[in-house]
């Protein structure tokens, strides 16, 4: 199984970006942008795993952002994870071992979770991986150098009920800056390499 390494919690490098906020895309973009030009080579394999299922709403929002990315023939990072191929609990080892077939590739995980009732609505970014259904109290190996997560209700009791009963709109949402912010900031890198290998 590949070693990630453990995530930051409380971290002052973890980015917060509220779903409702107006410069929401912008502000993710700049992070993930952050993230990606500190951690990446032009030549070092990149996957996204997109954690999650489109038979839960709260739990859909990994699909969803990996979706949204093969709709818009992002080539970027291969992507794992969507509504036609979920990656969930059942199948994470199988990707995981795939994963490890690559050489030293730099992978971002993008999953679902539950918080307190102050930070529903909170995209998250930060180093580290994540722990896969730590909320409803599955014990899977952590995925990704970098994480995204989306806060989508609030935990603490009754979860997988609570995921069931996810407003949709809010994933959505959360999804749509997901994918959109990834996608533009995989564009500025290109660019900015591009640019470099032009000056030099």
């Amino acid at each position: 199984m590949h070693l990630f390494p453990s995530v930051q919690r409380n971290s002052p490098k973890s980015v917060k970006i509220h779903v409702e906020d107006k410069e929401a895309l912008n502000k993710f973009a700049i992070a993930f942008s952050q993230q990606i030009r500190k951690n990446l080579s032009p030549e070092r394999p990149r996957i996204i795993v997109c954690i999650g299922t489109d038979r839960s709403t709260g739990d859909s929002l990994g699909p969803l952002v990996g979706s949204n990315l093969l709709e818009t023939n992002h080539t970027f990072f291969k992507v794992m994870g969507t509504l036609e191929s979920p990656v969930h609990a059942t199948n994470l080892a199988t990707y995981m071992s795939i994963v490890d077939k690559f050489e030293n590739p730099f992978v971002v995980a993008i999953d679902a979770c539950l918080g307190s009732i102050d930070n529903v609505g909170y995209i998250n970014i930060g180093e580290g991986a994540l722990k896969p259904g730590a909320g409803v109290n599955k014990h899977l190996p952590p995925v990704g150098h970098i994480h995204i997560t989306g806060i989508v209700n609030v935990g603490g009791f009754m979860e997988y009920f609570v995921l069931q009963n996810t407003r949709l709109n809010i994933v959505m949402k959360m999804a749509k800056i997901i994918s959109q912010g990834i996608h533009e900031s995989s564009i500025r890198f290109d660019m900015d390499q591009y640019c470099i290998k032009t000056i030099d």
